[in-house]
């Protein structure tokens, strides 16, 4: 063999590093167990733990803050459904336009809500898209941030009321709607039409503008003067709407006893179909003394009816220019619908209604009965009747 051979070649071949070696035969368990894999390189144990601290850190900190949030909702949650420290009734004001930040923070400044806050924020969850109503609002004692807010989201505000009777002027009423604290807002400067005010109780929040009620009221009477003039009694001698009024106005001024105003209105209804006077004694106050009215105090005399005024029916035949008052719905029907009697007089009986007459003889008898009534009257209470007053009789 020759000399050129690699040195380190052996008889059975080369070795594993590349030089030839003896062949070691392996059994085949051998030759099919896989090779193992060089193990990665070990961390130090120093910054290992540095990893697992900071990790337990974080995992801390996020559980802290959910058991700090779930503390948070769960006192929220009963506080917003616990009594309230109210200790008796009150009065709460929405005011038009506040937003629900303003609305908590006056709910606790006022010891309505123990926490404006939590009022606030789980508020907002509760309303999603809705609002609270403005108005005034009465909080019973007790009652809890979500009673409070189920309340003013109803916008079942307290309700005030003012009546305003038959009979009175525009005057009258405006003077009434002008004292009222709960009302809000100027009056119309330019007053309505004698009698085109209805009379009644009228409802409204806190707030309410005057001159809405006042627009209010107009329509009302509008509804009911065209209702009530389209059943009328097609005998009557009336013509307009202004005239149905204006009759109805006097029959309201002379009698408040609800049987009797059909009676009254006959008796005028009577008069203007014979051409006489109607000769009310209200109208003879209105024609002195306008929509303010009459005193209290003050009686009509015998030389007011000689008074020349537009609507002294003493004086002027037929009706006056313009209604006397606001006439109610009982009026306005009378005039519609009159009793029918013969009867062309009445006069006071003394006990607050009145007795009618059909002649003149009759109706002087009735005014000498209750003359001699009132001079008791007068006697008994240490007073003087003067001849020159006169009691409303017709």
């Amino acid at each position: 063999m020759s000399d050129t051979n690699d040195k380190n070649e052996t008889p059975f071949g080369r070795g594993e590093s590349g030089n030839k070696g003896p062949i070691i035969p392996k059994s085949a368990n051998d030759a099919l167990r896989p090779e193992r894999l060089p193990q990665p390189p070990m961390r130090s144990r120093k910054a290992r733990s540095q990893i697992v601290i900071f990790l337990n850190f974080l995992m801390t900190i996020v559980v802290l803050i959910a058991i700090a949030a779930m503390g948070a909702i769960y006192y929220a949650m009963s506080a917003f459904e616990a009594p309230g420290p109210l200790t008796s009734d009150n009065n709460f004001i929405v005011r038009n336009g506040a937003g629900l930040a303003e609305i908590s923070t006056n709910l606790e400044r006022n010891g309505l809500v123990t926490d404006g806050r939590v009022f606030r924020y789980v508020s907002q969850i509760y309303l999603e898209n809705e609002t609270l109503k403005p108005g005034e609002y009465a909080i019973r004692a007790g009652m809890s941030m979500n009673d409070i807010m189920e309340l003013l989201r109803s916008g079942k505000s307290i309700q005030y009321s003012i009546t305003l009777p038959e009979g009175l002027t525009v005057k009258q009423i405006f003077r009434r709607l002008s004292e009222d604290t709960v009302l809000d807002g100027a009056l119309p400067t330019t007053l309505p039409a004698e009698g085109s005010l209805r009379p009644d109780t009228y409802k409204f929040t806190r707030g309410h503008k005057r001159a809405d009620l006042v627009s209010q009221m107009e329509n009302a009477q509008k509804e009911i003067v065209a209702e009530v003039w389209a059943k009328r009694d097609k005998d009557l001698p009336i013509d307009t709407v202004d005239e149905f009024v204006t009759l109805a106005s006097i029959v309201e001024r002379e009698t408040g006893k609800a049987d009797e105003r059909p009676l009254v209105a006959s008796v005028f209804i009577n008069r203007l179909k014979k051409g006489m006077r109607l000769q009310s004694d209200p109208t003879i106050v209105y024609g002195i003394f306008g929509g303010d009215g009459k005193p209290s105090d003050r009686p009509i005399y015998r030389s007011d009816i000689d008074k020349p005024t537009p609507y002294n029916t003493y004086a002027i035949k037929g009706l006056p220019p313009t209604p006397i008052a606001n006439p109610g719905r009982a009026a306005l029907e009378a005039v519609a619908n009159p009793s029918r009697t013969p009867d062309l007089y009445f006069v006071a009986d003394g006990s607050g209604g009145h007795v009618f007459a059909e002649t003149l003889d009759e109706h002087n008898t009735n005014v000498r009965r209750w003359r001699k009534i009132e001079a008791e009257k007068a006697a008994a209470a240490g007073r003087v009747n003067g001849d020159d007053v006169v009691v409303p009789a017709d």
